[in-house]
């Protein structure tokens, strides 16, 4: 199921696009937005696959928002679902996968969605195909990123744990951190950064402080009383 944000000053407009994807089907539309600004705010609670994305908004257009997207390492498909043809030249500078016009017509709206799943499926296989090195057993490794559970600091090097392995890495943690910005991983502590998708479970302990529980990890992860806040943030807390 892929997941979108529906940025458009208009709410009937939102309304009628968040229908005719239920029409398509395999869309869910887990946010909206009437303005640039709102749609960035959205995007932080809610991320998505793709956008939606009027062009003659206030405040900012959606061909500003679409060029601010390709900062993100990994950014969401843009559709652009505007009334002007002239602007479609522009929309595919700024990478947009789409142009529709409206009235959108859930055929030309179908066809979109199918390309957006390609793109989707294409960035995943991207993701995952990147890998770190690391060493076990005097050998040098590369592990996928998505199999990284959590790092943990030690001294100016690293150690990185799996499901099911730990492994030893000449990368600092502040260098690793840099290194898998955007992967959907969180520095909770000096001494640990943990991917949040493996996240199950969250508990308060005394001082502010949290402690984490992480799929197929035994210990419990410890963040700091100045990190908690901004992990449930980030959590929707």
């Amino acid at each position: 199921m892929l997941k979108a944000i529906i940025v458009d000053d208009e709410a009937p407009a939102r309304s009628e696009l968040t229908y005719l994807l239920g029409e398509v089907g395999g869309v869910e539309v887990v946010a909206e937005a009437a303005g640039v600004r709102e749609a960035i705010e959205k995007l932080k609670e809610y991320p998505c696959d793709v956008m939606f994305l009027d062009i003659n908004m206030p405040e900012a257009t959606g061909l500003r928002l679409a060029e601010a997207l390709q900062n993100l390492k990994y950014p969401p498909v843009v559709v652009f679902v505007t009334a002007y043809s002239e602007h479609a030249m522009d929309a595919f500078r700024v990478n947009a996968i789409d142009y529709l016009q409206k009235p959108v017509e859930t055929e030309r709206l179908a066809q979109a969605v199918s390309r957006v799943r390609e793109q989707v499926s294409l960035q995943a296989q991207v993701q995952k195909s990147e890998r770190i090195p690391v060493e076990k057993a005097q050998k040098k490794i590369l592990i996928e990123i998505d199999k990284i559970r959590f790092v943990e600091a030690r001294d100016d090097y690293s150690y990185i744990q799996t499901d099911s392995n730990r492994y030893f890495s000449t990368a600092s943690l502040a260098q690793l951190e840099k290194r898998l910005d955007g992967h959907g991983f969180f520095r909770v502590h000096r001494s640990y950064l943990v991917n949040l998708s493996t996240v199950e479970e969250i508990e308060s302990v005394e001082g502010g402080k949290l402690l984490l529980t992480l799929n197929g990890v035994d210990r419990k992860i410890d963040v700091s009383r100045r990190k908690a806040s901004s992990l449930k943030k980030v959590l929707g807390l």
